[in-house]
C-alpha cells in the first residue's frame, strides 16, 4: 500500500516549531536549536513526545554464578527483567519568545530511564529549563539547566537517533550518575575504588547541567562558524550540588552546509570539544576531564538515497565508573552487586563510534553502527572493552514519527588473565533486540 502524507502550508510551519522545540532536526546546529525558540514562535507553545519501547534478551545466567543473571543482560534502569516494554521517554515541554530578544524553555521528563531512577525508585524530574538572552551581537547568553557543550551524540535531539540503544561510550563515559556526596563509602583498596550502592544513585544527568553558556554562529555563504562556551555546577535538580568547583565545557564546531535550511538542511560538520570538572565523593575532590572530536555528513532527510555518516572519538581521565555486575543478592559480595568508581585522574578512558544510515525509500532507512570503549586500559586488573556491532532498520510515517528496531551484536572483553570470575560474566553477555515508536506533538 503506498503511503501518501500531504502537509498544508500551515501543517508545514507547525512541524518547523515543533522540531526546533523539541528538539527534534535531522542535521542542524545543536546550540541554535535547543538554545533559542524559532523567530516565529509565540509566547508560550507546548511540545512533547513519547517513546514506548520494547527490549528482548535471552537473560543467559553467569556460569560462576549459576542463580543469577548478570546486569549487562538485564534491561536499565531497574536491571529486573531481560525482556520488557517500557516508556523510554515521555517528554512535556513548554517554549517561547518573550520577546524577539528573550526566549525560553521548560521540559519535565516522566519516562522510565536513568534521568527518573533516583535511590531506585522512580522520580519524575526537570530536564530542560532556561532562558535565552539574544540582545548582544555574536555573544547570545543561556541561563538554567543546559545541556552543555559536548560531544555531537551527546547534543543530538532525539528524533535524530537511529538506535534505541546508545553506543556504549556515549552511555558510559559522557552520561554521568550522580551519588551522594554526602555520605561515606567503601573504598575498595585492591582495586583503589569506591563502592556505591543503587540507593546511593541520585540518577543521571541527561548531559544537562545547571549554569551560564556564551554562544552564537556565523554564516559565510556555505560556511557556518559555531561556538559555544559553558561555566556550570556539577549536579542535577534531584542531586543538587555534588561539587565546591565550577564545571567548564566548550566546543567548537564548522559545517558546510550543502543545501537547504532549519531542521532538515544537509551539511558536512566537524567539531572539537572539553568538559572539566571536580565532582566531590567521600570529603575529597576529584578531577574529571572528557573531550573528543566528532565528524558527521547528512544528506537527503526522508528522500530516496538520503544518507549520512558519523564518527566520534572520546577520550577521558578520572571519574570513571564501571557499574555492578549483578543487582543485589544474597550471597554476592558487595564488588560484585556495587557500581565500582575510579576517580583518581590516573584513571583513563577512550572510545569511538562510526554510524551509517541509507533511506532505502522516502520512508524507509537501514543503519549500521560499531562502537567500541575501553575503560580503565590503565588499570589491567579491572580492564574492559566492549564492542557492539548494531543492524538497525526505520520507518518514518513524517517528520514527527517513526519506528525503529535494531539488534545489537554484543561482546566485552577481558585482556587480563587469569580472571575467571570477569570470564564467567563476559561468556554470558546476551546479544539485544530493541525496538521504539517515536512520537511527537
Amino acid at each position: 500500500m503506498k503511503f501518501i502524507y500531504r502537509y498544508s502550508r500551515n501543517n508545514y510551519k507547525l512541524v518547523a516549531i515543533m522540531l526546533a522545540a523539541s528538539p527534534l532536526a535531522h542535521a542542524a546546529n545543536w546550540f541554535e536549536l535547543q538554545g533559542i525558540s524559532p523567530t516565529n514562535a509565540d509566547l508560550f507553545g507546548i511540545s512533547g513526545f513519547i517513546e514506548p519501547s520494547l527490549y528482548a534478551q535471552s537473560g543467559q545466567k553467569d556460569a560462576l554464578e549459576r542463580t543469577y543473571v548478570p546486569n549487562i543482560n538485564r534491561i536499565a534502569p531497574n536491571y529486573t527483567q531481560s525482556t520488557t516494554a517500557s516508556i523510554l521517554r515521555a517528554r512535556i515541554m513548554f517554549r517561547g519568545n518573550i520577546n524577539p530578544h528573550v526566549s525560553y524553555l521548560l521540559g519535565g521528563e516522566f519516562g522510565s530511564n536513568g534521568i527518573t531512577n533516583v535511590r531506585g525508585n522512580y522520580q519524575p524530574g526537570l530536564i530542560d529549563g532556561h532562558v535565552t538572552f539574544s540582545y548582544i551581537p555574536g555573544a547570545r547568553v543561556e541561563m538554567g539547566l543546559i545541556r552543555a557543550p559536548s560531544a555531537e551524540g551527546a547534543m543530538r535531539g532525539y528524533m535524530t537517533l537511529n538506535f534505541v540503544q546508545s553506543s556504549t561510550v556515549i552511555g558510559q563515559l559522557m552520561q554521568q550518575p550522580m551519588y551522594d556526596s554526602g555520605r561515606a563509602y567503601t573504598l575498595n583498596k585492591s582495586v583503589n575504588a569506591y563502592l556505591i550502592s543503587g540507593q546511593q544513585n541520585l540518577g543521571n544527568n541527561g548531559f544537562r547541567y545547571p549554569g551560564v553558556m556564551l554562544f552564537d554562529w556565523f554564516r559565510n555563504g556555505p560556511w557556518e562558524f559555531t561556538y559555544g562556551g559553558m561555566v556550570g555546577m556539577y549536579g542535577t535538580v534531584a542531586a543538587g550540588s555534588q561539587s565546591s568547583s565550577p564545571l567548564y565545557a566548550a566546543r567548537l564546531q564548522e559545517a558546510y552546509i550543502l543545501g537547504g535550511k532549519g531542521p532538515f538542511r544537509s551539511d558536512l560538520q566537524a567539531g572539537v570539544w572539553y568538559q572539566h570538572a571536580r565532582p566531590g565523593l567521600d570529603g575529597h575532590g576529584y578531577s574529571m576531564t572528557r573531550y573528543g572530536v566528532d565528524i558527521q555528513y547528512l544528506q537527503g532527510y526522508m528522500h530516496q538515497w538520503g544518507r549520512q555518516l558519523r564518527f566520534q572519538y572520546i577520550r577521558g581521565s578520572g571519574w570513571i565508573s564501571a557499574s555492578s555486575a549483578f543487582s543485589h543478592a544474597p550471597g554476592l559480595a558487595p564488588p560484585l552487586t556495587e557500581t565500582q568508581l575510579y576517580p583518581g585522574g590516573e584513571n583513563k578512558a577512550n572510545g569511538y563510534m562510526v554510524e551509517g544510515g541509507l533511506f532505502l525509500t522516502k520512508h524507509i532507512e537501514a543503519n549500521l553502527r560499531y562502537d567500541y570503549y575501553n575503560r580503565l586500559p590503565n588499570n589491567p586488573t579491572q580492564q574492559r572493552i566492549f564492542k557492539t556491532w548494531a543492524i538497525g532498520l526505520q520507518y518514518y510515517f513524517n517528520p514527527m514519527t517513526k519506528i525503529m528496531a535494531g539488534y545489537y551484536f554484543r561482546t566485552l572483553g577481558v585482556p587480563h588473565q587469569p580472571n575467571a570470575v570477569a570470564n564467567s560474566i563476559s561468556d554470558a553477555v546476551d546479544n539485544e533486540f530493541a525496538m521504539q515508536a517515536m512520537i511527537s506533538f
